[in-house]
């Protein structure tokens, strides 16, 4: 396939997460292609962990083979065979562009961070795909394990890209930030477990045990006020408008998780979704004494 261009990278970002394409958007360009080529990585492997059309023992096999493309001694092209039926269009798309990602990742400064984040992410998928299917809710600690493999490294990472490539914005020590930011990941990791735990467990995945919901919701909370902690150690601009906009979005969805505890799937509504976004935006116009969040 020819070479991807940066807009159908934009593509990709779009079409397969709407917050994080917005996001990825904000952050200077030094950080931001090697997030985004993490990023659908990362949701590429993640497609074929949750593909329920393919038998649970290929998806095992799929993402082996992934891990040792990316894990050789040099990058190696990865194009599974995916019959008929097994994926979307969109999925299809995403994992047909594999090869082109693993080949600008080659090309990164950044491709040692980038495949030790995926090292970490695929060791999550993997778990979850021989934990699953079962009746049984995971344990408090293979919970926390299994979000801060899946999203607490993708914290942690973005903190050390920023210390990489744009240190000035970081004003706490950056060992503290990177640690805020893996609590700040687990955070949304969560707050997503709990949103979908109805669905999951149809799915034959009961990640939340739901005598255990008051105080997996205190713990989203506290792993979101970290997030909040991490906010307030980023300079003003860019990077902290991108930083910010999952997080003010995780905690108003918790907010109505909290609300309304029986309902099979909190979703904001699009006009309280376009509001956080545009807020956020505003904000960088402010002064930041005139806004914290700025």
């Amino acid at each position: 396939m020819p070479s991807l261009r940066p807009k159908d990278i934009r593509h990709l970002l779009r079409g397969h997460s709407r917050t994080f394409g917005i996001s990825i958007r904000l952050l200077p360009h030094a950080i931001r292609e090697s997030l985004g080529i993490a990023y659908l990585l990362a949701r590429a492997s993640d497609t074929i962990a949750d593909a329920g059309n393919i038998p649970s023992e290929r998806r095992l096999f799929l993402l082996d083979e992934l891990k040792a493309a990316l894990t050789g001694d040099r990058l190696e092209y990865w194009q599974p065979e995916i019959h008929p039926g097994e994926l979307s269009k969109s999925e299809r798309e995403l994992v047909r562009a594999v090869p082109e990602l693993i080949a600008i990742l080659q090309r990164s400064s950044d491709r040692h961070e980038v495949l030790d984040l995926l090292g970490t992410i695929l060791k999550g998928q993997r778990s979850d795909l021989e934990l699953f299917p079962s009746c049984d809710p995971l344990g408090r600690q293979e919970l926390e394990r299994y979000c801060g493999q899946v999203a607490g490294s993708v914290g942690e990472t973005w903190t050390i890209l920023i210390a990489k490539h744009a240190p000035r914005v970081l004003m706490r020590p950056q060992a503290e930030m990177q640690r805020l930011g893996f609590e700040y990941g687990q955070g949304l990791q969560l707050m997503n477990m709990l949103r979908d735990r109805a669905a999951d467990r149809v799915l034959g995945r009961p990640y939340i045990d739901e005598k255990e919901l008051p105080a997996l919701l205190d713990l989203a909370d506290y792993w979101l006020g970290s997030g909040k902690k991490y906010l307030s150690g980023l300079r003003p601009g860019r990077t902290l408008m991108a930083t910010s906009l999952p997080h003010d979005l995780g905690v108003r969805t918790l907010r109505e998780i909290r609300r309304s505890p029986e309902a099979a799937r909190v979703k904001l509504s699009r006009s309280v979704t376009r509001s956080i976004v545009i807020g956020g935006l505003l904000s960088l116009c402010l002064p930041r004494r005139m806004n914290p969040a700025s």
